[in-house]
């Protein structure tokens, strides 16, 4: 049996060996020093013609406070060099202790105002680009909260993150995503994040229905979830659950399942696996 946490240990490391790459400019959404979105210009030729589609990338890092936008800006360079608009969100994780993965409900209030403000600062930062044509993606942690992003319409009615009618998107690439809260819960995925993000026993049961997007289907927007065969972070029983729970509420969610990949190839401009991600966005947005 080859030894997949050798092999994953290898793919973080080539994923943040490279450097950082700034933005074109920034614009904070609200007060605080988290709330705040990079935007990256198209740099590339893109598909058929016509305005940039803009790409909404949330990053992943368990919800914890140590990693950032940061880590994910060669992928977000890595997309405007392939003709893509590109907004890399950020958003409030773990608090003082570092550990400790999110915050309730702050990181979820930061995700929706975000999203509620991308629109006029994408027409300011973002001229060239085609907000009528925007997807939203994200990796592990992003991934769980680009589509609990695109289900905010199905949240129950008190949720202050509700909104009345489905986001305006072409649709939704989740890379690797924790997209089923029970059952990552039950392997424990990440340190047992998704516990830390939702608390545990009587919190955990209370939050879920506002938090779990295999709780909040159909949400009536193409969605296709990206995950590597031998991810040991985030395995493939998550993706899979969520996918399941689609079909069981009559929605078709697509699957890539790819093999001989972990979780970190999917963001790493290194790897094949970031090329399909690519092609997988552009079939949305195009």
């Amino acid at each position: 049996m080859p030894d997949t946490t050798a092999g994953n240990d290898a793919e973080e490391k080539s994923a943040f060996s490279h450097p950082a790459v700034d933005p074109d400019s920034s614009a904070a959404y609200g007060g605080l020093p988290d709330q705040v979105i990079d935007f990256y210009a198209p740099r590339g030729p893109g598909g058929p013609g016509g305005a940039a589609p803009v790409v909404v990338a949330l990053h992943g890092g368990a919800w914890r406070a140590p990693y950032d936008r940061r880590h994910l800006s060669p992928f977000a360079s890595f997309l405007a060099h392939r003709g893509f608009a590109v907004a890399s969100v950020e958003y409030r994780r773990g608090g003082q202790d570092k550990e400790t993965a999110g915050r309730w409900p702050d990181t979820f209030d930061d995700v929706a105002a975000a999203l509620d403000a991308l629109p006029a600062l994408v027409r300011e930062h973002l001229p060239g680009a085609d907000p009528q044509r925007t997807v939203l993606t994200g990796h592990s942690a992003g991934g769980h909260l680009a589509l609990w992003a695109a289900a905010r319409h199905l949240l129950p009615a008190d949720a202050p993150w509700r909104t009345d009618r489905p986001a305006p998107l072409r649709g939704v690439v989740a890379l690797a995503p924790i997209a089923d809260l029970t059952v990552a819960a039950r392997l424990g995925v990440c340190g047992d994040a998704v516990r830390q993000l939702l608390g545990a026993d009587a919190l955990f049961t209370e939050r879920q229905p506002y938090a779990d997007p295999a709780l909040l289907l159909p949400t009536g927007i193409a969605t296709t979830l990206v995950q590597g065969r031998t991810d040991v972070d985030v395995p493939q029983e998550v993706a899979e659950a969520y996918a399941d729970a689609a079909a069981r509420a009559g929605e078709v969610v697509g699957v890539t399942l790819l093999e001989d990949v972990g979780h970190f190839p999917l963001i790493d401009p290194a790897a094949d696996a970031c090329a399909v991600v690519a092609e997988e966005i552009a079939q949305l947005a195009w």
